[in-house]
């Protein structure tokens, strides 16, 4: 008999008891859905995260106040802001050649009110800069100048979901950029003109742009600064720097700390009253957390495909034991022993392969279903080869008992059984 009979008898075992066949894969069909199904989340999660951290601005240092009173790792009981307007100067004087941009921020949640339309928006005080260094360009209109932070103008830049709430009735298309361009927006007990829209930026999870209200430094200090300060100065709460060359974020990160340091007559670099955090690191200490929490769930999954061969190994035992008396038959026929070690073998083998395919196509369903969590999947082609590869190898292995041990049968106790 060859390789095609052995293939039509295995095959007609398998559609002779459909259910049990089905239960039987199951365990390989779950461990390959699940391996599927969370790799492709957590390669999106990881995609996901990386898209926001680069729309938060590329090449991006953050300069901002120790979480600590001491030492950047302990929590302060209050906050205490330490990082001044002049440090963001004197940063954007420093290193002429190496940084694109600096962009100071300090903000403050507002009651933002145009007719008898309102809502809570982000109010962020800053520079020009922030247009590029955190990369939101305006959709209509224009930033602010540094004449106006010059001359403290009441000047304002708004976001998405803004236009939306005050100039329509906070649902998609209801208002135009356009309608806002020159009208008068209160904030708090402030009146502000509009110069800008921004663009719909989503919900990156990272601070929404689409709820700020952007106006210059100097007039957020003046009209709604708080009594934060350090030495007299004012302050802010994040300085943004945006590096000219990616490949120097490090060495600038170490040269804007020595800098500082110099600035607040600091010595110890575990004591410091500010921290500098690299993009680059961020981005590789989120992904190295996702990939890790990736690998250690699609381990697990494949505990459920080893389980899966054991339940195959299992059945086909209970099918070697049933069939007994069709295998006594078989070798009475002339059936040689590597013939019924083929078939079982070949039987065990589209379990698990069949198996294997109905997981991935579950697998791919169900990582769709990340969608619920705003979670795109990224499917990647290797870890599904190796997923179904598996599942097909569990297959030949845990077969290859039951069929070797229907092979050995002697034809005339088979025949005997009842």
């Amino acid at each position: 008999m060859g390789l095609g009979g052995a293939f039509t008898i295995a095959w007609r075992a398998i559609i002779g008891t459909p259910l049990r066949s089905v239960l039987t894969a199951l365990g390989v069909i779950i461990g390959v859905a699940a391996v599927v199904a969370l790799t492709a989340i957590g390669q999106g999660s990881t995609a996901g995260v990386t898209k926001n951290l680069e729309s938060l601005g590329t090449n991006l240092l953050t300069v901002q106040s120790a979480r600590g009173g001491g030492g950047g790792s302990l929590v302060r009981a209050g906050p205490r802001q330490t990082i001044t307007v002049a440090d963001a100067e004197a940063l954007t004087t420093a290193f002429p050649d190496r940084v694109a941009g600096v962009a100071p921020s300090v903000n403050s949640n507002l009651q933002a009110k145009v007719g008898t339309n309102n809502a809570q928006v982000s109010v962020v005080g800053t520079w020009p800069a922030y247009e590029t260094v955190r990369n939101i360009p305006v959709e209509t209109g224009a930033y602010f100048t540094d004449a106006d932070v010059s001359g403290r103008k009441r000047v304002a830049v708004i976001g998405h979901q803004t236009l939306l709430d005050l100039f329509g009735d906070g649902t998609e298309g209801s208002a135009q950029p356009d309608q806002a361009l020159g009208q008068k927006v209160r904030l708090g007990s402030v009146t502000f003109t509009v110069s800008g829209v921004l663009p719909d930026k989503g919900n990156s999870g990272f601070g929404n742009a689409n709820s700020q209200v952007l106006i210059p430094l100097s007039t957020y200090l003046q009209r709604f600064s708080r009594t934060n300060s350090a030495g007299g100065q004012p302050t802010v709460s994040t300085v943004y720097l945006q590096a000219t060359d990616a490949k120097d974020l490090t060495g600038l990160q170490t040269d804007v700390t020595d800098l500082l340091m110099t600035r607040h007559d600091l010595s110890d670099p575990d004591s410091l009253d500010f921290q500098v955090q690299n993009q680059a690191d961020s981005l590789a200490s989120l992904n190295s957390i996702t990939n890790t929490l990736t690998l250690f769930v699609g381990a697990i999954a494949g505990i459920s495909l080893l389980v899966g061969g054991i339940g195959i190994m299992n059945i086909m035992l209970v099918s070697v034991t049933e069939r007994t008396r069709e295998i006594g038959v078989r070798k009475a026929l002339g059936a040689r022993p590597r013939d019924i070690l083929t078939q079982f073998l070949v039987e065990a083998s589209l379990l698990s392969i069949g198996g294997g395919v109905i997981g991935m196509l579950l697998g791919v369903a169900l990582a769709f279903g990340g969608k619920a969590l705003n979670i795109t999947p990224v499917f990647s082609l290797p870890p599904m080869l190796i997923a179904f590869a598996f599942s097909a190898l569990v297959g030949v292995f845990f077969g290859y008992y039951p069929a070797a041990r229907a092979a050995r049968l002697d034809p005339v106790d088979s025949l005997r059984y009842e």
